[in-house]
């Protein structure tokens, strides 16, 4: 089976090939296009789902409600026991209790239930890479930072102080000039 880049049309070695030799680029994947007559699969399907903003506060909330299901009656268990103020039961009942229901709340109405949402964490990321210039694709080559070698002309031996005689109209013309200048 031939494999050809879908960029540049260059004929790939083997289907193995990640990246294009001629173009760079990105051909995982590409062969199990071809294989499947142009139907794509997913490249990895046992990537986690990263969860929404709503589902991570109504976790957040659920846990809060929780942990005071099993804090406040040890509180108040304490409170008898050592003979403390049974106000800290309330303020953990209310704590707990309210909080856990309120974090809810605010995740049902405010936050995002759409998983490609970035957090704040994300944001951040992402800045700081651009800040310092590195490439967040880890599987790309880098964009061509090179002069080819036909561009390049090698410079020319002459001496800095002779600015009048930069392009010579003759062979005959710059050695006439140099005899002059020793003869002097």
């Amino acid at each position: 089976m031939k494999v050809y880049c879908p960029r540049c049309g260059q004929e790939q070695i083997s289907p193995e090939v990640r990246f294009c030799s001629r173009c760079g680029f990105l051909m995982s994947g590409l062969a199990e296009v071809v294989l499947n007559g142009g139907i794509p699969q997913q490249l990895s399907t046992t990537e986690p789902k990263t969860p929404t903003p709503r589902r991570r506060g109504l976790k957040q909330g659920g846990g809060w409600f929780l942990f005071g299901v099993i804090v406040v009656p040890i509180l108040g268990i304490l409170s008898s026991i050592l003979r403390f103020s049974e106000d800290i039961v309330g303020l953990a009942a209310v704590v707990f209790f309210l909080g856990g229901i309120v974090r809810m709340i605010f995740a049902l109405i405010f936050e995002s239930g759409n998983p490609t949402d970035k957090t704040l964490e994300e944001n951040v990321m992402q800045t700081a890479q651009k800040f310092l210039n590195k490439n967040p694709q880890a599987n790309a080559l880098p964009p061509q930072q090179s002069i080819p070698v036909d561009n390049y002309a090698p410079p020319r031996q002459s001496n800095w102080r002779d600015t009048n005689d930069l392009e010579p109209s003759s062979v005959t013309d710059s050695t006439t000039k140099l005899l002059h200048d020793k003869e002097r």
